[in-house]
């Protein structure tokens, strides 16, 4: 069983000894926990930064030509994309779980289309914004409300 989310408890484990040094790697005990302590969307200033400003990117493409569309669209989508994913494996946020191959989905459509290698037709922009901002709300929402908002904490790798 894993430590209280409060832990900052360290282990010291000891991995190749020799006659000359001994290598230890420092372990916090709480690096198999899952929750708020370990969340980037619970910490503050960093919370906007990894968020408010590719959000406000991606709103920003929608009233620029085609070109720099396609770079912001793009950019702001596959950063959240990898942050997503990042913080799912840090804390186990569930909707992170699903947002993140979602916004990286999105940034290769938006790529695709501004390239013109994705047939989207003359809306095509307003559809991968439409699609991004209710399906990023969809997979916010639905997936914390049926399966909680954290993942379990994972047993212990010892």
């Amino acid at each position: 069983m894993g430590a209280p989310y409060g832990s900052r408890r360290q282990t010291v484990n000891a991995i190749s000894k020799s006659d000359k040094f001994t290598l230890y790697t420092l372990q916090s005990a709480d690096a198999n926990l899952c929750g708020p302590e370990r969340d980037l969307l619970c910490r503050g200033p960093g919370a906007c930064l990894l968020w408010c400003v590719p959000w406000f990117a991606f709103a920003l493409g929608f009233c620029s030509p085609p070109p720099l569309k396609t770079v912001l669209l793009t950019t702001s989508l596959a950063f959240m994309g990898i942050v997503c994913l990042i913080n799912a494996s840090r804390c186990g946020r569930i909707h992170c779980l699903f947002t993140g191959p979602f916004f990286i989905l999105g940034a290769v459509a938006s790529l695709g289309y501004g390239l013109g290698l994705v047939p989207l037709g003359p809306y095509g922009w307003k559809w991968i914004g439409a699609v991004t901002i209710v399906g990023a709300i969809a997979l916010t929402c639905v997936p914390e409300l049926i399966l909680g908002r954290y993942r379990r904490n994972r047993p212990d790798a010892n």
